[in-house]
């Protein structure tokens, strides 16, 4: 039976479950946002993966599941997922994701660039682009809502796909390469 409500952890409590061996972390950011950043202990497992948690991991029932992302609203969707897939297992959100843990003083490794993800950056550019050229369009240059479809569309398909030309871009651009 699915519980109504997502249990949570503090950063704190989950800290001294990790320490104790009572507990494993699963990170359901993506990819380029662990490697930039994510708490030693944690396993990286996208959002988009965590129906495949079976096939990439053997997790004792007696072992809690603390699932995190950055700020705690992919992980309260991975918990309800989770839930679905290991009903005997107990699963809890970690409350205020990787953002608590840090401004908890508790470690993380990675790159810490400063700014913002690929993800991120892949998301406010192209965000800006369609409301500029829906903005257009609105003021009279109807050939504006096209390109705010294509800006569109192409979004859709680099998440159906896992493919995207501009994350592969803004990669190779020198604010986001590592020493």
């Amino acid at each position: 039976m699915r519980r109504e409500t997502t249990r949570t952890v503090s950063a704190t409590q989950a800290a001294d479950w990790l320490a104790a061996g009572d507990a494993i972390l699963i990170d359901v950011r993506e990819p380029d946002e662990f490697r930039e950043e994510h708490i030693g202990a944690a396993a990286s497992l996208p959002l988009g993966s965590v129906a495949g948690l079976r096939q990439n991991f053997t997790i004792p029932e007696n072992r809690k599941i603390v699932v995190h992302c950055l700020k705690g609203g992919r992980g309260e969707e991975a918990c309800r997922k989770l839930e679905d897939i290991l009903p005997a297992h107990r699963i809890y959100n970690l409350e205020g994701g990787i953002t608590a843990w840090k401004q908890a003083g508790l470690p993380v490794v990675g790159l810490a660039t400063g700014g913002p993800s690929i993800f991120r950056q892949v998301q406010m550019i192209v965000g800006s682009l369609v409301l500029l050229f829906v903005a257009l369009g609105f003021v009279g240059l109807t050939p504006a809502f096209a390109l705010a479809g294509f800006f569109g569309f192409m979004l859709a398909f680099a998440g159906f796909s896992g493919w995207c030309g501009l994350a592969l871009l803004l990669q190779r651009m020198p604010w986001n390469r590592t020493a």
